[in-house]
């Protein structure tokens, strides 16, 4: 990795309309550490901005690596049906 961070550019919409970031992900030491705000009544709409990242990522992995959008996507499924949810998890508490 790095000693330095490298941190992200905003989107460009959100730099012309403004709006309001609702969660910053970094990886720090192999683990991953994040920052949010709840940001909505209902926690349904975290679960379709979760889908949102993954299909982004499948995307990106398709650009930049031999994989296919489809098989990326299928793998990004398969990391998250690995995982189940556990009160007593720490955050971030598997993904060391």
């Amino acid at each position: 990795m790095t000693d330095k961070f490298q941190e992200l550019s905003a989107p460009p919409d959100a730099l012309n309309n403004g709006g309001i970031e609702v969660v910053r992900a970094s990886v720090v030491d192999g683990a991953v550490s994040v920052a949010l705000r709840r940001s909505f009544d209902d926690p349904y709409t975290w679960g379709r901005l979760l889908i949102d990242l993954a299909r982004q990522a499948a995307r990106v992995y398709a650009l930049e690596t031999e994989m296919s959008e489809e098989e990326a996507f299928e793998r990004i499924r398969a990391g998250l049906d690995s995982e189940s949810f556990d009160p007593d998890l720490p955050p971030g508490g598997t993904l060391n």
